[in-house]
């Protein structure tokens, strides 16, 4: 990845990102692991993760940043993914 775009005045801000990216993943997986274990596409995949973060609260923090609670608990995060595959599933890329 070209990580040039990502410096301002010679500073990097590359490695600052949204908190819920992880937990988005996670959450993902979870739900993938669950009857009825949907497996969607690469295209599908991103689409779910796209709009999953998208319907978030952005958090973001940089690197090494200690955070003493996320404001987004993990069942809001899990409605949001179920959300995002039921929209994609019912919406197939062709």
């Amino acid at each position: 990845m070209d990580n040039k775009k990502y410096f301002l005045n010679e500073i990097s801000l590359f490695n600052i990102r949204n908190r819920n990216e992880v937990r988005v993943i996670k959450i993902m997986k979870q739900v993938m692991d669950t009857p009825p274990y949907y497996k969607p596409s690469e295209k599908d995949l991103l689409d779910i993760y796209a709009l999953s973060l998208n319907s978030l609260p952005p958090r973001y923090a940089q690197q090494g940043t200690i955070v003493l609670r996320d404001p987004v608990r993990d069942n809001e995060i899990e409605d949001a993914v179920r959300k995002a595959f039921a929209i994609v599933v019912e919406n197939p890329k062709k």
